[in-house]
């Protein structure tokens, strides 16, 4: 190893410890301490060799092969820093990143991955969070990861093979799954869906868990069977890349307008016209809103029935209930 090797190493190690104890003083793995050593030993600057600062005069590349010292400092730094990195564009639009590591232990952590699980993971990004399920699970063949894009599967693959991890990396529209890797145990994705794929059921077993950002949410699923699951979602905002490859026409846009201003700063509010867009009037939401007192995320659910799909407040059978596409 040379000079160059060695210095970069000293430096991911610091800063790799660093966000550890930064995610540890969130609690963000309290439920679930042996993500805390997988963070501790998957190299993230190996999964980032470049990525994408929005500056002033647009964006930014920070390069680990930048010739500048001081440049190759800020790109290692800034690939250990709690934040979403920007990893891929294309004509000034955002295709791909790498998740900020706080939001990413909160989902692993809500996965409830156990020993001996199957994983499937949609969105394939940098390979990063598909290395940490490797590490946990302690053997790459559980792991499948898919992505539509071929040069972030390439991409991704390599980043892998530098960390030293194997899983299985699929080219393939995320919304059908990975059929023959199935059945799975969990499913995680990390893009966000504008519903719950039925393929995602199909390839799961009875009991199977699905985590999900949907509608600026995250939505936690227990699988009944193939053609029924159900569940709530987590508290917290979660904001991703669109899936790409889903066939679907644009809903159609909210218009807040006549809402008082509140209604439009309040960001749970927005989850909930975000939810039921196109089925529910933003006026009648925000009178739901306020007489059933704010209710936050957590309050919301989604069940998956045959063909039938619908989110809902409180209760899967109602009063108050919203078909799904």
């Amino acid at each position: 190893m040379g000079a160059y090797d060695t210095e970069i190493e000293g430096l991911a190690a610091a800063a790799r410890a660093a966000l550890v104890r930064e995610i540890d003083a969130e609690g963000a793995w309290d439920g679930d301490l042996v993500w805390r050593e997988a963070f501790a030993a998957v190299p993230r600057h190996l999964f980032v060799p470049y990525y994408y600062v929005a500056g002033p005069r647009g964006y930014e590349r920070r390069w680990g092969e930048s010739p500048d010292p001081a440049a190759r400092e800020r790109w290692l730094r800034g690939a250990y820093a709690d934040t979403p990195l920007a990893t891929r564009l294309r004509d000034g639009e955002l295709l791909s990143s790498s998740s900020q590591p706080s939001l990413m232990a909160r989902m692993l952590v809500a996965l409830r991955v156990e020993d001996g699980n199957r994983v499937l993971e949609v969105g394939a990004g940098t390979g990063y969070n598909a290395a940490l399920l490797a590490h946990r699970l302690g053997a790459d063949d559980l792991v499948t990861t898919v992505d539509l894009e071929p040069e972030i599967t390439e991409s991704a693959r390599l980043h892998l093979a530098a960390a030293g991890h194997h899983p299985v990396v699929v080219t393939g529209d995320g919304a059908r799954g990975v059929p023959e890797r199935a059945p799975f145990d969990r499913i995680i994705a990390t893009c966000e869906l504008h519903t719950v794929p039925r393929a995602w059921l199909a390839q799961c077993r009875p009991g199977a868990r699905v985590l999900t950002p949907l509608a600026t949410g995250l939505l936690a699923l227990t699988v009944r069977d193939a053609e029924h699951a159900e569940g709530r979602f987590l508290p917290r905002a979660a904001f991703f890349v669109p899936l790409r490859g889903e066939r679907r026409a644009e809903p159609e846009g909210v218009r807040p307008a006549g809402l008082p201003d509140r209604a439009r700063e309040q960001e749970r509010f927005r989850f909930l016209l975000a939810l039921t867009r196109g089925t529910l009037d933003p006026q009648e939401a925000y009178s739901l809103w306020q007489r059933e007192g704010e209710p936050d995320r957590g309050r919301y659910g989604i069940t998956v029935a045959g063909q039938h799909a619908w989110a809902w407040l409180d209760d899967p059978q109602g009063p108050y209930a919203w078909p799904l596409p």
